[in-house]
């Protein structure tokens, strides 16, 4: 049995040890994730075995979901109680951005901290001739699962540069996976992924056919301004990739609910930063789980348990 998949078992496995009575009150933790083939659902099983070995008394279950709005809907429903998701959907959810796909405020949600930063990825076939953003006109693009985060990524994107869906040639509303394998069919020219770096879906994409992997320039990361910020998918991020490429990056969060006891976002919390060598074994973006901003720049206010351990460290006054 694989690493993953010894992770993937004890992810939904029942820690039944003397039991706590702050945890006893809840009993268990849904983690909402993304896609199997993204970065969210690996780094979730890493933090659902963490949970089971170390809460005790608590049952943890890792959800392949449709990643940040679904996540988002989830918690406010009281259906999970840790969800990933990106920096501008949190900001839309907390808003109650309709566009965005929250018909209402969600304001239950609360952040617990900010993780890694999600790169925008479009990489297309080498046979597409796609090689920038006006390449995409006329072309196939798919843009994520509807509403996703990804998806909200990839509307303001096209919109900086100038572009609707209305100029592409076609536009598939799929997951990582689901992309890559039209790609490989050559039934797809392009995907636009908001992951970490060295996502599973485009690594696999990359060693079975040619690529380009399509650059964001910064002139168009600073017209659509925060939470976006200018950064790069360095070289050989995937097979065949030989040099820089200049794209755009949202900050991703784990985010819990106010229905979650404080002594159990304090532990969740704790539990995350005291462990940031599983979680960087698990996926390679969660060796930029950085402790120094973890409490920065949320637009959701921090859970108190959150806010209790980031006070112990320092980090808040």
């Amino acid at each position: 049995m694989s690493f993953f998949s010894r992770l993937a078992a004890l992810a939904v496995a029942s820690a039944f040890v003397l039991p706590a009575p702050s945890a006893m009150a809840q009993g268990f933790i849904n983690i909402l994730t993304g896609g199997t083939s993204g970065v969210y659902y690996p780094l979730g099983v890493a933090i659902g075995k963490i949970y089971t070995d170390k809460i005790p008394n608590v049952k943890t279950q890792v959800q392949a979901t449709k990643a940040s709005v679904e996540n988002l809907v989830l918690l406010q429903q009281g259906r999970g109680e840790l969800a990933f998701t990106l920096g501008d959907s949190l900001k839309a959810a907390w808003d109650g951005d309709e566009e965005a796909g929250f018909k209402s405020k969600l304001d239950k949600l609360r952040t617990i901290g900010a993780i890694y930063p999600n790169y925008i990825q479009i990489v297309a076939t080498a046979e597409s001739g796609i090689k920038t953003l006006a390449d995409l006109k006329g072309k196939s693009l798919s843009v994520g699962a509807p509403k996703s985060g990804t998806e909200l990524n990839s509307r303001a994107i096209l919109s900086a540069a100038g572009m609707t869906y209305k100029d592409l040639g076609k536009v598939e509303y799929l997951p990582f996976a689901e992309s890559v394998d039209l790609m490989k069919n050559r039934q797809l020219n392009a995907t636009l992924q908001s992951a970490g770096l060295g996502v599973a879906s485009l690594k696999d994409l990359s060693t079975s056919s040619q690529i380009n992997v399509v650059s964001v320039p910064k002139e168009i990361v600073d017209k659509i301004g925060p939470p976006f910020i200018a950064a790069t998918i360095p070289a050989n991020t995937y097979t065949g990739q030989d040099k820089d490429v200049p794209t755009a990056a949202v900050v991703n969060y784990l985010v819990t609910s106010s229905a979650v006891s404080d002594d159990l976002a304090y532990q969740m919390t704790r539990l995350i930063f005291e462990s940031l060598l599983e979680l960087a074994n698990a996926h390679a973006a969660g060796k930029e789980i950085k402790l120094a901003t973890a409490a920065d720049g949320s637009p959701v206010p921090l859970h108190p348990g959150a806010t209790r351990f980031y006070k112990e460290k320092g980090l808040l006054k």
